[in-house]
């Protein structure tokens, strides 16, 4: 058991350090720049998967929140949060029964982009009793869900005449790493996602159709996404935290970045080489880092990065002036916090070199 005032120097390794007091400024700095948009700031939790933090965020100012998965809502639910949007397409018969007795107990929305997925929703949440509001997912070329904006009103239609469901609006998801971004800024980006979207919503209340909510926006996108007039809601997960990506890319400086990774030395192979005790069941792989020109993580404080990684062993390259010597311990920015994150049991809140609270990652591993 970690506990309270414990220093970060005697902590086994590795493990996940949040630094309390920059999480608590992002969080703040955030919500203040969204609100003053006019637009809400449905963070997706995805990031932290930890209830005490989403509430941390709520109390902040936050709509309410944003998840992937009805695992995670169900967790979260249970954690005290009342307004959940499954930005997700839901598809099969339990997932469909869980959502809807979900329904009883919060104010739910749920992502469609089918007549599949409306179908089903609306066959639950009939038999619970319930309702569940749809947002109409909308593909603007990410091309992994969504319909193209021109099938977005027969969908709308559809939820309209379905029993159970409430049309609620529409959202989408399409950041800075599609297909044709490539040499544009995120805040070009941002706009240009937020006028798309507006404008769409715009067209579906001339024919008819409540559109009450147009919800978008990634950490990239998002500043830029709500100063957009029609936009109601952005849902960035990993400003929280911050990763080394995110860093690279200049959304987030590094004096921002909250979450880092504390390994050991534990193998000296080379003289530019060593052998930390966290691989790819500690940093995750879910993104090919050089197809960014970037590596698996970053050392904080050391020009050393973590450029290759087996199960259980980071090799990290290290650059002039870093030396470190086996025992010693290393913190890492990880590439992707999201993933990294999940694959851990706990969050090691810290603030001035020791340790103030112990966050269990109450939603890591929720996948249906």
């Amino acid at each position: 058991m970690i506990r309270p005032g414990t220093p970060i120097s005697d902590l086994d390794t590795p493990c996940l350090l949040v630094d309390l007091p920059k999480m608590d400024a992002n969080i703040r700095n955030w919500q203040t720049a969204i609100s003053a948009s006019g637009a809400k700031l449905r963070p997706h939790v995805k990031t932290h998967k930890v209830p005490e933090i989403a509430l941390r965020q709520q109390r902040a100012g936050a709509a309410g929140i944003t998840v992937a998965k009805v695992s995670e809502a169900e967790v979260f639910a249970a954690g005290g949060c009342d307004d959940i949007f499954i930005a997700y397409p839901i598809i099969g018969v339990e997932k469909w029964r869980r959502a809807a007795e979900l329904a009883r107990t919060c104010t739910l929305a749920v992502g469609v982009d089918s007549e599949v997925g409306a179908r089903g929703l609306s066959s639950a949440a009939a038999a619970a009793g319930t309702t569940i509001r749809v947002r109409v997912e909308i593909d603007l070329g990410m091309n992994r869900s969504g319909v193209p904006p021109a099938k977005a009103e027969a969908l709308c239609r559809l939820v309209m005449t379905l029993p159970g469901l409430e049309l609620d609006g529409l959202f989408t998801f399409r950041s800075v790493f599609f297909a044709g971004a490539e040499g544009r800024t995120a805040a070009d980006l941002g706009r240009e996602e937020g006028e798309l979207m507006a404008s769409l919503a715009d067209r579906l209340r001339v024919s008819g159709f409540p559109i009450r909510e147009v919800s978008l926006g990634s950490t990239p996108t998002a500043r830029y996404a709500a100063q957009v007039p029609g936009v109601t809601e952005l849902r960035p997960g990993t400003y929280i935290f911050g990763d080394y990506m995110m860093a690279e890319y200049g959304v987030i400086s590094y004096d921002d970045v909250a979450l880092s990774i504390l390994c050991t030395v534990v193998s000296r192979p080379a003289p530019d080489k060593a052998t930390v005790d966290g691989g790819s069941k500690t940093f995750s792989g879910d993104i090919v880092p050089a197809r960014l020109n970037l590596k698996y993580a970053r050392a904080v404080g050391m020009d050393a990065y973590v450029e290759s990684m087996s199960e259980e062993h980071g090799v990290v390259r290290l650059g002039p002036g870093a030396d470190p010597q086996i025992g010693d311990k290393v913190a890492f920015y990880p590439v992707h916090v999201c993933t990294a994150v999940n694959l851990s049991d706990e969050l090691i809140g810290v603030c001035d070199g020791k340790v103030e609270q112990v966050f269990p990652i109450l939603a890591r591993g929720k996948r249906t």
